[in-house]
């Protein structure tokens, strides 16, 4: 068993709608870890206590695979980050490569008319 902090107490409130009356309490409540609730469940000996025990216990465990879950779906999510940014770079060099093929040629320069007195056949 622990005391949460301003913090900690904060995130609880925001995430559990039935905790609202935690929210004015000047006190830091007390949480019990995953350990902490199975020897509290261990000593109450009555069916209600034990129903109570699997149910923490199995509420714990699916945190944890979903924890596990959401830490593979983070690292898949920053190779194909890493990844875009590769093909992100690649993009701009073939696209800044590209923009002067697609402008316009110029215009070819206008053959004078009329006579020319300078002799040199331009």
């Amino acid at each position: 068993m622990f005391r949460l902090r301003d913090d900690e107490k904060a995130e609880v409130v925001a995430n559990c709608d039935h905790l609202q009356k935690l929210k004015f309490s000047p006190q830091l409540p007390y949480v019990f870890t995953e350990h902490g609730a199975i020897m509290a469940a261990s000593i109450l000996n009555s069916p209600e206590a034990v129903a109570m025990s699997v149910f923490v216990v199995r509420a714990f465990v699916q945190m944890r695979e979903r924890l596990t879950a959401n830490a593979e779906i983070l690292k898949r999510l920053a190779e194909i980050d890493t990844t875009l940014l590769e093909h992100d770079q690649a993009l701009r060099t073939i696209w800044q490569n590209l923009q002067p093929l697609l402008e316009p040629p110029p215009d070819p320069p206008k053959r004078k008319i009329g006579f020319d007195y300078k002799g040199d056949g331009k």
